[in-house]
């Protein structure tokens, strides 16, 4: 019951925020996150949580990464 009102009130914040989401990477991070976290000791949640900010930021090194090894194309 308490992770349920736990979930509850974090979704309640999430849905109440203003900023505009950029959520690359975080998807896939808490979907494999919360299935590790659970399997190590039903930590699902911390897991998920984890695996968003993971996602998250290895989306941005590689964007970082692309943008930087991206050719300049000659003007005609």
């Amino acid at each position: 019951m308490k992770i349920f009102l736990g979930c509850a009130a974090l979704t309640l914040a999430i849905a109440l925020t203003n900023a505009t989401a950029d959520a690359k990477g975080c998807l896939k991070g808490a979907a494999v996150g919360g299935v590790a976290g659970h399997v190590a000791g039903h930590h699902g949640f911390i897991g998920a949580a984890a695996g968003c900010a993971i996602g998250h930021h290895e989306a941005k090194k590689n964007e970082k990464n692309n943008a930087k090894q991206e050719p300049q194309q000659p003007q005609q």
